[in-house]
């Protein structure tokens, strides 16, 4: 058996591993149990704002509330009108002083009523959330034991098959294999392709007349283009 021969049969072998890792990757189990995770990470940093967004929130009624107090309080000054009008004084002056702190208090009253509906949601808002918060930590629990079962059961399929390649490995020249080993790491698969009228078939590029030479004896030739290993069908 060929060199070329062993590597593609080392190449299927390895297509068995490769799928078991993309299966682990992509389960259903990993995604759930790192969706949960990833909300219960975040969450703290969210709560957080929430609180420091309703300190302001209550900081600045509080301070509408006692503006509202204050200008009720000048309304005291015009308690005794009515003497004023019986001395003959003329009341317009008054009267628009207290038709202007009247409109200013209806002003104050609506922003203090708007704020307190806008507080009393957000607080509502707050509460769901650390319902759900506690909803997905007890979840996250279940969802963590299942992504581990899973999770283990694909890493003894993947021992048995690395069994299978350290085998195989071991008829394989050295040098090719490190070769093989480096393009793996970088995810690149298959990484033995065909030639196909004297070009690479993943990239395209057309082999030198050193490399047709190479691959017509049935050695290992390398593309010039992508590295990945060439062997003519």
């Amino acid at each position: 058996m060929s060199q070329v021969e062993k590597l593609l049969k080392y190449q299927s072998t390895d297509e068995k591993l490769l799928k078991i890792e993309r299966e682990t990757a992509s389960s259903e189990e990993r995604k759930n149990f790192l969706q949960a995770k990833s909300y219960l990470d975040n969450a703290p940093q969210k709560f957080e704002n929430l609180d420091a967004k309703a300190a302001e929130m209550r900081e600045l009624l509080e301070k509408l509330e006692k503006k509202y107090a204050e200008i009720v309080e000048t309304l005291s000054d015009f308690d005794h009108i009515d003497e004023l009008v019986e001395g003959g004084a003329d009341i317009t002056f008054y009267k628009k002083n207290v038709m202007q702190i009247t409109e200013k208090l209806k002003s104050i009253r609506a922003e203090i009523n708007t704020l307190t509906k806008t507080i009393k949601e957000a607080d509502e808002d707050y509460k769901a959330r650390k319902r759900k918060y506690m909803q997905v930590k007890e979840q996250a629990l279940e969802l963590q034991t299942a992504y581990k079962t899973f999770k283990a059961k694909k890493q003894q399929e993947a021992i048995e098959v690395q069994k299978e390649l350290d085998a195989l490995a071991k008829e394989i020249d050295k040098d090719v294999m490190e070769k093989y080993r480096e393009k793996r790491s970088e995810r690149v698969f298959p990484i033995l392709c065909e030639v196909q009228g004297g070009r690479c078939s993943k990239c395209g590029s057309e082999l030198s007349l050193a490399g047709k030479e190479r691959i017509s004896s049935s050695k290992v030739t390398e593309c010039e283009n992508c590295h990945r290993i060439l062997y003519n069908p």
